[in-house]
């Protein structure tokens, strides 16, 4: 993920077991601009949109979908592992 000039990477990330969250608007920007569309009940990460840079990288991977629970302020993310490829999620999550 590059940085854009001018634009620092987003540092309000919680991690906790099992997820992380982000402030509720950081949540509502990532669907304004298209980085995440709804897929079912899950979320993913549109690859043809732009995703704004976080200081985690790859925080939102490819394939990966995310149950999203809003908690006042914050939207707790919990990513579940894509049908293939779980080694590599698990060493996202873990």
């Amino acid at each position: 993920m590059t940085e854009r000039p001018g634009q620092e990477p987003f540092a309000d990330v919680a991690l906790f077991e099992g997820g992380f969250s982000i402030p509720r608007l950081k949540w509502r920007e990532l669907l304004f601009v298209g980085a995440l569309r709804e897929d079912g009940d899950r979320w993913v990460r549109d690859p043809e949109r732009p995703l704004p840079p976080f200081r985690i990288p790859d925080l939102f991977p490819e394939g990966v979908r995310f149950r999203a629970v809003p908690e006042d302020e914050r939207v707790r993310l919990y990513p579940e592992p894509p049908s293939s490829g779980r080694r590599a999620f698990e060493a996202f999550v873990l």
